[in-house]
């Protein structure tokens, strides 16, 4: 009588922790939920920061092309900011 209620005691506890193993917390359907939900939001993450270093490179683009467009802006067609005083210089060719 006393093996069978140790066995039945036993089996018992491994029937719980089986239940436990698959319903409540960290179970193997949570656990793979998660995974799922976690590798979501690294490629969530991952395309975010390409789109950041797209924009920081846009921004970097436009303040360095601004420069650039008044550089050619000056050289190409002669344009000066208000209250400059534009003067060119032209080579004298030989005879």
């Amino acid at each position: 009588m006393a093996t069978r209620t140790v066995a039945l005691l036993l089996l018992l506890l491994l029937l719980g922790i089986h239940m436990q193993l698959w319903q409540g917390r960290g179970s193997i359907p949570q656990v793979r939920e998660m995974r799922s939900q976690l590798a979501a939001q690294q490629a969530a993450n991952a395309r975010a920061r390409q789109d950041n270093e797209r924009l920081a490179a846009e921004v970097q683009d436009l303040r360095e092309g601004l420069e650039m467009v008044e550089e050619r802006a000056r050289t190409e067609l002669g344009m000066v900011r208000q209250g400059e005083i534009y003067v060119q210089v032209m080579p004298v060719a030989p005879r």
